[in-house]
């Protein structure tokens, strides 16, 4: 896992995209193919005290878009299915599981959420976005379903993360434009 510091132009990139100021921004985890941020990671507790279990959250309005379409579709249902169906998927989902509160936990340990990940891991696909945040920031190989989501993205032609979908004023080059 390799998150960078996030800039000041990362952190308008993140208001344009969620549509306000973000929260306990602890840096980038991934990003778009322009350089613009695909994945934040956010602070297990938030500067008002909350607890916050999602450390990789989705901000990519695209890949966020396509998240939704195929939960839409109904593949939630066949990943439970599959799940619940397959040993070896089953532990390779638990595994991230494990991944997910081992990297959370390295940063802080917030006893409200120890044994929170994200995304209905380990028992169930509740959150499509949230595996796809956990596979982009981690790597591919950690999280079974996020991998599968992001190639079902690529394949439905939904969003594909080597290609910039940016928004226009979104790219971190908009942003050097701006100021020269």
């Amino acid at each position: 896992m390799d998150i960078t510091q996030a800039s000041d132009v990362d952190l308008k990139i993140l208001e344009l995209q969620l549509g306000r100021v973000p929260r306990g921004v602890l840096g980038i985890a991934a990003r778009c193919a322009c350089g613009a941020p695909l994945v934040v990671a956010t602070a297990p507790r938030l500067d008002d005290g909350s607890p916050f279990p999602t450390l990789f959250y989705l901000t990519h309005p695209v890949a966020v878009k396509g998240c939704s379409v195929l939960e839409s579709n109904q593949w939630m249902e066949m990943l439970n299915e599959k799940l619940r169906e397959d040993d070896e998927l089953a532990k390779a989902y638990a595994d991230a599981h494990r991944d997910y509160i081992a990297k959370r936990d390295a940063i802080e340990k917030v006893d409200e959420i120890s044994d929170f990940s994200a995304g209905g891991m380990p028992d169930r696909v509740k959150c499509l976005h949230a595996l796809l945040g956990h596979s982009l920031a981690a790597g591919e190989g950690v999280n079974p379903i996020g991998d599968w989501t992001e190639r079902k993205l690529a394949e439905e032609g939904l969003w594909e993360r080597g290609k910039c979908s940016c928004a226009a004023g979104q790219t971190p080059a908009d942003f050097e434009e701006e100021n020269e």
